[in-house]
């Protein structure tokens, strides 16, 4: 059975399909690599269930996303919290769906048991300024405003699928999609896929998945 499911994903020709499951940082090594099998310029589907990770792994992956042009397709198919927000807002294409769950809160970070005192002012100035630059560089890739932002950030928000695609940040799959229950007709205009674009909902045109 290993054999036949390996030799179909060999066969199939769609955009590299990786999973962000688990601790963004204990499948680094791992996702680096896939990230790498990924052709300049190519295509790929992240499947994204992760409550998040180091912030350098964070950003390492999204520098990796764009900086060799991978043209991303991300979706929420279950969690989306912490470091792996950034990952998933340096995708080209969004999604998620009503049950997606999204945590942004401000950065958490602990230091070795006997760290001296100036070691600790260092990590603690180098620490805000990290987290400063790490959200205006969410925002700036969400292209969303910095407020919006802050209130989510703090005291710390989990937001749904929907209100994020509400507020025009990535695609929403419908009820009816993931049921494979047909939407009643009606005369009524498309709805928005989230990014502005007039979509309907029988007509989602998501990446199939191998």
């Amino acid at each position: 059975m290993d054999r036949i499911e390996q030799h179909n994903r060999d066969e199939y020709e769609g955009p590299v399909e990786i999973a962000l499951v688990g601790d963004l940082t204990d499948n680094e090594a791992e996702l680096t690599d896939r990230l790498l099998g990924v052709p300049p310029n190519g295509e790929c589907t992240l499947f994204i269930d992760s409550p998040g990770g180091s912030p350098y792994c964070a950003i390492a992956l999204t520098t990796l996303i764009r900086l060799r042009g991978i043209r991303a397709t991300g979706i929420v198919t279950g969690e989306c919290s912490s470091a792996t927000l950034w990952p998933f807002a340096a995708c080209q294409r969004r999604i998620v769906t009503p049950f997606s769950v999204l945590l942004f809160h401000p950065m958490k970070w602990q230091s070795e048991e006997h760290v001296g005192l100036q070691e600790a002012a260092e990590w603690a100035r180098h620490f805000g300024s990290l987290e400063n630059d790490m959200d205006r560089l969410l925002a700036d890739l969400l292209d969303v405003d910095a407020a919006l932002l802050d209130s989510w950030i703090s005291p710390g928000r989990y937001v749904s699928g929907r209100e994020f695609s509400e507020a025009g940040l990535a695609e929403m799959i419908t009820l009816e999609q993931i049921t494979g229950k047909s939407a009643p007709t009606n005369n009524a205009a498309a709805p928005s896929n989230g990014n502005g674009v007039s979509q309907s909902v029988t007509d989602a045109r998501i990446p199939t998945a191998s």
